[in-house]
């Protein structure tokens, strides 16, 4: 095995600019509120069976990794999960990168398939590869609704890390909501995604594109993004992994299947292109628009090239990522406000998001 050749999962830096802090979970004891019960008298704990919790793994695992395979490119490899019973398998954008065929292997087989692209959204980091024949014992993943993910659940993270297929990790959903930006080198996309599942269950280089479950067996997200602790020197952080809330897996891979591409991305807009830029003290200050796209959010609303975008909304926006948070958080359609400044003038416009 040449862990050299593997896709890693894309790092992200742990910054200010996530949307939402961590949520800390603890557990504590208290006593009985009512005073003066006799201890006998209250029903007694009944712990956790060690048998129980590990027959539920051992069932989700057994229901849930036929579904999970094993995508190589003609360099690097990935994860990808079985969509639908037509041979349509949903991974990550950056594991099929810019290659068009791949060999694909089942749970159950270790005779590669021939899987080609049928389309890559790397704004979304996601994409869905079709398997040119169907092969027995294929089984589609079950998706749950990622409104209804808590933290605290117990979750398996199935995929092939460092080439070792049908690979199974566990741990939590550690928050849910993160808006997180994935870089732009090393096969990165540079996406920011919104509302993604935090999870401490490990996220290692191949599990890119694989399966987060819960005890239902239900798919709730696809590990994408392991985090990386700069005062490490960017080496990953253990027990920070991110995946794609299964909702927009099934937005985007639904339209995939039906449309051959994405039609409807649901991620809001302004319209402009634009660059950093820092203060006296070169520190981030700000997005200059660049160009503005006619007929776009920006240019309906006034905004010109040259002026300098300070805060969208109750935002404030220091960089390009921070503006791409920020609108990967909102919707298409709303209305909201821009901040600038013009010619050393802070002004303030109202504006109608446009579409990505």
């Amino acid at each position: 095995m040449d862990a050299s050749r593997t896709r890693a999962p894309r790092a992200v830096a742990l910054l200010a600019a996530l949307a939402c802090s961590a949520a800390l979970v603890t557990g504590c004891t208290g006593s009985d509120p009512a005073a003066g019960r006799d201890a006998t008298d209250a029903p007694a704990a009944v712990p956790l069976s060690g048998d129980s919790l590990q027959s539920d793994f051992q069932r989700v695992i057994k229901d849930v990794l036929p579904s999970v395979v094993q995508i190589r490119g003609s360099r690097d490899l990935g994860s990808g999960v079985v969509y639908d019973d037509n041979g349509h398998i949903v991974t990550n954008a950056h594991v099929v990168g810019t290659e068009k065929t791949f060999r694909v292997t089942i749970a159950n087989s270790e005779t590669p398939l021939t899987a080609r692209l049928v389309y890559s959204y790397p704004q979304q980091d996601l994409a869905v590869v079709k398997l040119d024949q169907i092969p027995a014992g294929l089984r589609a993943a079950r998706f749950k609704d990622s409104g209804k993910v808590e933290v605290g659940q117990i979750v398996l993270a199935m995929g092939s890390p460092l080439g070792l297929s049908s690979s199974v990790t566990q741990g939590i959903v550690s928050a849910t909501g993160r808006t997180v930006s994935e870089g732009s080198s090393g096969g990165g996309t540079g996406a920011t995604i919104a509302n993604m599942v935090q999870t401490s269950a490990a996220i290692n280089p191949g599990n890119s594109g694989g399966a987060l479950v819960n005890l239902e067996g239900q798919v709730i997200g696809i590990p994408t993004l392991a985090a990386a602790d700069p005062d490490l020197g960017g080496s990953a952080a253990p027990g920070i992994g991110f995946a794609i809330p299964a909702s927009m897996v099934k937005t985007v891979a639904d339209q995939i299947v039906k449309e051959g591409r994405v039609t409807d991305s649901g991620r809001a807009a302004l319209g402009i292109t634009a660059r950093d830029v820092v203060d006296n003290s070169f520190q981030p200050a700000g997005v200059a628009v660049v160009e503005v796209t006619s007929g776009g959010a920006a240019d309906k609303a006034g905004i010109r090239p040259g002026d300098v975008i300070t805060r969208l909304g109750g935002t404030v926006i220091t960089t390009i990522t921070s503006l791409s948070e920020a609108l990967a958080a909102d919707r298409p359609g709303r209305r909201t406000t821009v901040t600038f400044t013009r010619s050393g003038s802070e002004q303030t416009v109202n504006v109608t998001l446009g579409e990505q």
